[in-house]
C-alpha cells in the first residue's frame, strides 16, 4: 500500500510509504491519500491528522516524474493534482517533516496548520528546475505563511533550504532531532484534540477565513453553547 492511514483516540496518521522514491506521488498514491482525507474529514470522533512521510530520508519529493502519466486523470481534478491539497481542512492539521520537503511535497507540508520538522530537513521549489508550476495551492499558502518577499524568492530562485532557514522564516514551526518529528507531531496532535472541541474549531476556522481581513469583515469565532467535545 503506497499510503497508511490509521487511527488512535481522537488522531489520525497519514504517512506516504515510498521511502524507495523519496514518497513521491503517483496516481494510486494520489488516489488513496484524497480518500483517506475524506475518511479523516466525515469521522466526527477523530479531531486531529498528523501527515508524514515513511523513513527519515524524505516527507514527500512531490510528483513522481518516472511515473507521471499516472497522475494525468488528475490533471483537472479539483482536489489536486497531488492529493486533497487544494481543499481546506476541516479540522486540524500538522505535517511531521524529515529529509526532503520539496516541489509538491512542499505544497503538502503547506497545506497543515502546523509543520514540525527534523534538523535534517531541506525545503524548496524544485519545480522550478523542471519547469513545473507550483500548482497545488503552493503559491497562496507560501506567501500566507512566509510572507510575499521571501515566497518570491523561493518560488523564483527555486534554491534548497534547511530547517534552521525554514524555522526563522516561519515555513517550520519547530525543529527537532533527528528521527523525532513523529513523536513531537503526536504530542502536539493530543494537545489539541484535548482542548473542548467546539470553541478549538470555531476559533480555527475564524482565525483562517478572517485572516488578510479588516477585524470589522471578518467573522469572529461564534461562542459554543456547551463545553462538551
Amino acid at each position: 500500500m503506497p499510503v497508511h492511514y490509521d487511527v488512535d483516540g481522537a488522531v489520525a496518521t497519514l504517512v506516504i510509504d515510498r521511502p524507495e522514491r523519496r514518497n513521491a506521488i503517483d496516481g494510486p498514491t494520489a488516489d488513496a491519500l484524497q480518500r483517506h482525507f475524506e475518511a479523516f474529514a466525515a469521522d466526527d470522533d477523530v479531531v486531529v491528522l498528523v501527515l508524514s512521510g515513511a523513513g527519515d530520508e524524505a516527507f514527500c519529493a512531490g510528483a513522481d516524474l518516472k511515473a507521471f502519466e499516472s497522475l494525468s486523470h488528475r490533471a483537472g481534478a479539483a482536489e489536486g493534482f497531488e492529493g486533497f491539497t487544494r481543499v481546506a481542512s476541516p479540522k486540524p492539521t500538522i505535517a511531521a517533516v524529515s529529509g526532503w520537503c520539496v516541489a509538491g511535497g512542499l505544497e503538502l507540508a503547506l497545506w497543515a496548520d502546523i509543520r514540525i520538522a527534523t534538523s535534517t530537513a531541506r525545503f524548496g521549489v524544485l519545480t522550478r528546475r523542471h519547469g513545473l508550476p507550483f500548482i497545488d495551492g503552493g503559491t497562496q499558502r507560501l506567501p500566507r505563511v512566509v510572507g510575499l518577499p521571501r515566497a518570491l524568492d523561493l518560488l523564483m530562485t527555486g534554491r534548497e533550504i534547511g530547517a534552521e532557514e525554514a524555522e526563522r522564516i516561519a515555513l517550520v514551526n519547530e525543529v527537532v532531532e533527528p528521527g523525532r518529528h513523529m513523536e513531537r507531531a503526536l504530542e502536539v496532535a493530543e494537545l489539541i484534540a484535548g482542548h473542548p472541541r467546539h470553541a478549538l474549531l470555531a476559533d480555527r476556522r475564524a482565525a483562517i477565513e478572517g485572516f488578510g481581513l479588516p477585524i470589522d469583515q471578518a467573522s469572529p469565532s461564534r461562542p459554543a453553547c456547551t463545553t462538551s467535545r
